[in-house]
């Protein structure tokens, strides 16, 4: 069975799914691997302009680590595990395109952690989301405690790691965990309908935005202003920068094309 489907569409986006939903979409280790794959595969191909991970079914989007895979493992192969789940959150952190997570049920532990590397979140009504590690005596490893606390805050975030409690995803809008809530049966065309807008910008000024954002967040205001110079200079030899102003002189829809 194939345990991350990719949906391409006309509009220049991307669905991810992951398909595990017997196991609540765990990160087992074939699972990992065939995401990695795909967003390799989606990040290499210059016709996507917007990407969408989601889960399948109401159930979970991702519980996190498969801890039944790691019952046997010894100290050293899970630390090596959750390295891996911490690469592959960062290989979604740093496709080029805009990521939006489209939090279809449960999202605790690591798939929390994989939505916190999206741009922006999407979640349904039902939805509770988490980082629950400590309950286990353990820390969030991949990511976490670091995206969480520049997503939300030092003080909400220690609440929520410290006390591994989930919350729900009104609650989490609230905080500013995620950006939108909507009705279950609606995510999917919430997401597809943000996605279509953000795919209809410049593509490469949708891809300059994003590294000017995510690197200048990392710095001092100075520094940030620099990177984001330097990011607007890569906009301006476009042809898309051209065909920008002749389509808003022409008063019709830009047709971009990422050059």
């Amino acid at each position: 069975m194939t345990l991350v489907n990719l949906e391409i569409t006309d509009e220049h986006i991307a669905i991810i799914s992951l398909n595990r939903p017997e196991a609540a979409n765990a990160m087992s280790h074939d699972l990992l691997m065939e995401l990695n794959e795909i967003i390799q595969k989606v990040d290499q191909d210059p016709s996507i302009y917007c990407s969408i991970i989601t889960g399948t079914n109401e159930k979970a989007f991702c519980a996190g680590a498969d801890l039944k895979e790691r019952k046997g493992m010894t100290d050293e192969q899970v630390v090596s595990a959750v390295r891996y789940i911490g690469d592959t959150v960062n290989a979604v952190e740093n496709m080029h395109m805009p990521v939006i997570a489209a939090l279809n049920g449960v999202a605790f532990g690591g798939g929390l952690e994989l939505a916190l590397a999206c741009d922006l979140r999407i979640a349904a009504k039902h939805v509770k989301v988490g980082l629950t590690e400590t309950s286990l005596a353990i820390i969030p490893g991949a990511g976490g405690t670091q995206r969480l606390t520049r997503l939300i805050g030092l003080g909400q975030a220690k609440r929520m790691i410290y006390t591994a409690k989930p919350i729900q995803a009104e609650e989490a809008l609230n905080i500013g965990l995620v950006e939108q809530v909507v009705e279950a049966d609606s995510l999917m065309d919430n997401a597809v309908q943000l996605a279509k807008t953000i795919a209809g910008n410049g593509p490469v000024a949708l891809r300059q935005a994003k590294t000017a954002i995510n690197k200048g967040i990392q710095t001092d205001i100075t520094t940030g202003l620099s990177i984001e110079h330097l990011c607007y200079k890569e906009t301006i030899p476009t042809h898309d920068r051209l065909e920008g102003l002749k389509a808003f002189k022409e008063k019709r829809k830009p047709l971009y094309t990422g050059k």
